[in-house]
């Protein structure tokens, strides 16, 4: 089992910056990848970023590409989600996942999920 813990949602004005953090526990030994997931009311959860378990591969969203980015502490089992230049639409629930899959980009390809943090940016 692995467990996964978000924090440093809030509300920001556009333009701003926050950074969320994930710490994983528990059976890490069986992530591939960890991933970021955003789900605004009334829409589907959407990939935003992922990155290998040893922190050498990252992917991001072409929606997020060149504000967002993804890094890992590799001491500290904590993924990182860096957020700047955030826009309105960027205001939506933000999961943390890990996956036993190399790249998963897919909800379907997490097995583990945190409990989600809000990041609400007011234009």
């Amino acid at each position: 089992q692995v467990h996964l813990v978000e924090s440093g949602g809030g509300l920001v004005q556009a333009g701003g910056s926050l950074r969320l953090s994930c710490a994983a526990s528990g059976r890490t030994i069986s992530i591939y990848t960890m991933g970021w997931f955003r789900q605004a009311p009334g829409k589907e959860r959407e990939f935003v970023a992922c990155v290998s378990w040893s922190g050498r591969n990252t992917d991001i969203a072409d929606s997020v590409k060149g504000r967002f980015t993804i890094s890992r502490d590799n001491a500290n089992n904590t993924v990182y989600l860096p957020m700047n230049s955030l826009k309105s639409e960027d205001t939506a629930v933000y999961y943390c996942a890990a996956a036993a899959f190399v790249g998963a980009r897919h909800v379907r390809e997490y097995a583990y999920w945190g409990q989600g943090t809000q990041v609400t940016v007011s234009s």
